[in-house]
Parts: structure tokens; C-alpha cells; sequence
């Protein structure tokens, strides 16, 4: 079958979006956690990549160094970027170090604000596309963070005396801003060391954290109280792959699987949602597979993050098939070594150009809803990689330019499997459970890429009704 044949039949799936859309606004409740933050948004050029590395004096072997993803002086975020720039991945590397902390606010600034954190992205993105009550967590709120909320009254955290309110209406005056810088890079931008040049192969973003309260997971007890006396459809969780082992990130980690085996304990209707994004520290990754992927209904993932917990299962012959060939169906065995090994009901992986879900056959969602929630996700993700915004305009102007790329990779991989009508309505089996796989929109210069996994992930679950 021709590429424009498939297009138009998924096209015609792609119809089925704004309907589901106005389901969404029946769901009454969902909380959000942990993690919220600002991001300081910078877009960074090839050329100017290129003059901090001359500035500081670094050479390409340098650069091409790496000991330790982690920032403990100011050229190891040079070094961070330069990886991403030229790899065309994402990664987030943890600042440890107050100092380049402020060097990133003198000598980086940034582009513009916006709110940061997975717990904050997702509430601002759930809140807008119409959920009756979005509670979010926030462990600092001040002014300049709140206001980086969406103005919206269903969107709810906690001011200083505990009282529920509008999240953006809060001012915690005596809160420290957290202020996480996001740098994005264009695909096709080329930087040149040393006489090489460097094509950056995707547009993608690498991450600078100093944030001394999610690095040791503080907590908002007004809003771990709360959760057990709301009634909840789904409650989200990220924000754990910013701890670290050294500075008791596994202890940190056990104390909140006891607060989430509470609040299961209260709410036993409730799906529980983990997104796992991308964490560095080996024996954290364990400790979440370890304590939490075996607390929750579903877990979230990309490609990398993939590969990240091949690593924590010790699956050291698929980690290495999937670097060498990052494929839908390498990357299809992999989601199912990881259900096996930590037996949760439902994986989703957001890779570039398709999204596949792997979930139990009696999972609560049906795949025909879940194929939907997909496709909602995936006009969502689309507005806002292309505006910056998720608003009612934006998403519908959003058109419904089907990947290639993800189109090839998902009949390649009902090919793989046998089930050529996978290709076509999305629908298969894997093994014992139900696949579901969809091509994505393609978005040729987006606007920005923060927050895609997370806005792909919330949406692929929650608008599956």
C-alpha cells in the first residue's frame, strides 16, 4: 500500500479526535505530582554553542569526554549540550553546584518562562483541555511561579495556610523560585570544532537542574492529605528522577511508596499513572522499578527511558540490540521484557513519528479507547509543539500531517508481527496482551519541545474514554 493510501485512512481516524476531546471535559478529578517548577526556555544555535566552547577553552576531545552526566562546573553543561546538540537526544543532567547555578543565570538568561516540572506541565495541559478539577502539588509557590500556571480556576494547589485555591492565584512569599533551564536546539543546525562539523540529527532540548527541593523530594503534606479525601479518576506521578543515591534518593523513594500504597488503600477505582522520564542515576532507576513501577496501573516512557530501564532490569543484550537499531520492534520486545519483569498493566512509549501502548487484556481502559486517547494526545502534543500553547483555536487548527516516519515504522512492525491490520486500524496483540499503536502528527519546526512526553502520556491515558 502506497504512503498517501495510509494516510488517508488514518487521516479519517485522526476525525474521531474532537469528540473524544469534549469526553474529556466528563472526568472530574485528577492530581498531579511531584514536581513543579520553572523552566527558563533558551534556544541555542549551533554558532553559539560553538563560541562557549571556544570561549572556555575546550577542545573537541574534551567534549567528547564524558565521566559523569551531572553538572558540577560550568563546562560540564557545555559538555551536556554539546552531546544532546550532536546526538539529537534528550537528556536532563542535575546541577550540583550553587555557583553554576548563577553562572547559568549571567551567562545563559533565557528566551522566555514558562512552567517546568512533569507534575506542573501536566496539570497546566489537563486543566486547559477541560478536566472538571485538576489538584496539583507544589512544594514552592511564589508569584513568579504561580503565575507561570494556566489562568484557569480548575487548576487548584495550596497557599501558605493550607487553604485550596486557584493554583495561579497562590503567593507563597516566603517560597524560593526553582528555576530549571531548558535549552533547545533545531534539527539541521551544524556546529563545526577543530575543522569538524556536527549536523544535529533531531530537534530536541537538554536540561540543566539546580533544584534543591525536588532533588530531596520535599514534600506538600496539604496536598498528600488531600488526595485521600478527593475522588479521583487518575492521579499522575513523576519527579523521582532527579534524586540521587548519595544523597538518600532510594530512602526518599520508599517513603513515598508508603503514601501512595495510603492513598490506594483509599481510592482502590483510581488509576495510578508513573512517568518515568529520563533518569541518570542507576540505583534511583532501581529503586523506582524496585518501589514504585510495582504501585501503579501504568508507567509512561520514550525510546531512551526505554533503554534506561532495560538497564535497571538488567537486560544488558536487548539495552545493546536497541542502541544499535532503535526500531518500533526492538523497542516493542523491550516494553515486553520490562512488563514481565515488573508486571505492570500498561506501558505507553512515545517514540519519534509513533506511539504504541502494550496493556493487560482485562486492563480498565479498553484499546478502542485507548487508540482514542492516543490520538487525542497526539493532536494535543501537535498544538503545542507547534504554538507553545494548548488552547480549544490552536488545537484545532492543528493539521493532521501524518508522520512518514512513523507510518513506515508501524508497517514494519505489523509486518514483524504478522498482523498486517495493525497498520491500518491500529489494533493488534502482543504475546498475552493488546497492543495499540498510532502514527503521530508531524510538527516540521516546532515551537518547543518541552513537555511532549508528558502532555502525550497524561493525554494517551486520560482522554481514553
Amino acid at each position: 500500500m502506497d504512503m498517501q493510501t495510509f494516510k488517508k485512512i488514518w487521516e479519517k481516524h485522526y476525525q474521531t479526535v474532537p469528540n473524544q476531546l469534549q469526553k474529556i471535559k466528563t472526568i472530574k478529578g485528577v492530581a498531579t505530582g511531584f514536581n513543579a517548577n520553572i523552566d527558563a526556555i533558551y534556544k541555542i544555535t549551533g554558532q553559539k554553542l560553538a563560541e562557549l566552547i571556544n570561549k572556555y577553552g575546550l577542545t573537541l576531545a574534551q567534549m567528547q569526554n564524558i565521566e559523569y552526566c551531572r553538572i558540577i562546573d560550568k563546562t560540564d553543561f557545555i559538555k551536556g549540550v554539546f552531546k544532546s546538540f550532536t546526538q539529537g537526544i534528550a537528556e536532563e543532567w542535575i546541577c550540583e553546584n550553587k555557583e553554576v547555578y548563577e553562572w547559568l543565570k549571567q551567562e545563559i538568561g533565557y528566551n522566555h518562562l514558562q512552567i517546568g516540572g512533569q507534575g506542573g506541565i501536566m496539570a497546566n495541559v489537563l486543566s486547559t483541555v477541560g478536566i472538571q478539577k485538576v489538584l496539583t502539588h507544589a512544594n514552592s509557590l511564589p508569584k513568579l511561579q504561580a503565575d507561570q500556571f494556566a489562568k484557569l480556576d480548575n487548576l487548584l494547589s495550596f497557599d501558605e495556610n493550607g487553604q485550596m485555591k486557584p493554583a495561579y492565584q497562590i503567593d507563597r512569599k516566603n517560597d524560593l523560585p526553582l528555576i530549571h533551564w531548558i535549552i533547545e536546539f533545531k534539527r539541521g543546525d551544524i556546529i563545526e570544532i577543530e575543522g569538524q562539523k556536527f549536523r544535529c540529527p533531531k530537534a530536541n532540548r537538554f536540561i540543566a537542574t539546580y533544584d534543591p527541593l525536588n532533588l530531596k523530594l520535599v514534600l506538600d503534606e496539604n496536598f498528600m492529605q488531600n488526595v485521600k479525601k478527593q475522588n479521583l479518576d487518575f492521579v499522575i506521578l513523576s519527579g523521582f528522577h532527579a534524586l540521587l543515591a548519595k544523597s538518600g534518593g532510594e530512602a526518599l523513594i520508599d517513603n513515598v511508596a508508603e503514601r501512595i500504597k495510603e492513598w490506594k488503600q483509599s481510592a482502590p477505582n483510581t488509576i495510578f499513572h508513573l512517568e518515568v522520564a529520563s533518569t541518570q542515576d542507576l540505583l534511583i532507576r532501581k529503586a523506582i522499578v524496585k518501589e514504585l513501577i510495582c504501585l501503579v496501573d501504568s508507567i509512561g516512557i520514550n525510546d531512551r527511558e526505554t533503554m534506561d530501564l532495560l538497564e535497571a532490569i538488567d537486560e544488558k543484550a536487548l539495552l545493546k540490540r536497541c542502541k544499535e537499531q532503535t526500531t518500533a520492534e526492538n523497542l516493542l520486545t523491550s516494553l515486553s521484557k520490562i512488563k514481565e519483569k515488573t508486571g505492570i498493566k500498561r506501558i505507553q512509549l512515545h517514540m519519534f513519528g509513533l506511539y504504541l501502548t502494550l496493556q493487560d487484556k482485562d486492563f480498565a481502559i479498553t484499546p478502542e479507547n485507548n487508540f482514542k486517547g492516543m490520538l487525542a494526545a497526539s493532536v494535543v502534543a501537535a498544538s503545542k509543539a507547534r504554538t507553545g500553547l494548548v488552547d480549544g483555536q490552536s488545537i484545532n487548527n492543528v493539521k493532521h500531517d501524518i508522520s512518514d516516519v512513523g507510518i513506515i515504522e508501524l508497517d514494519s512492525l505489523s509486518l514483524a508481527l504478522g498482523q498486517p491490520e495493525l497498520a491500518l486500524t491500529g489494533l493488534g496483540r502482543y504475546r498475552s496482551w493488546d497492543l495499540i499503536a498510532i502514527p503521530t502528527i508531524l510538527i516540521e519546526n516546532p515551537l518547543t519541545l518541552v513537555g511532549m512526553g508528558d502532555t502525550i502520556s497524561s493525554l494517551s491515558l486520560v482522554a481514553a474514554r
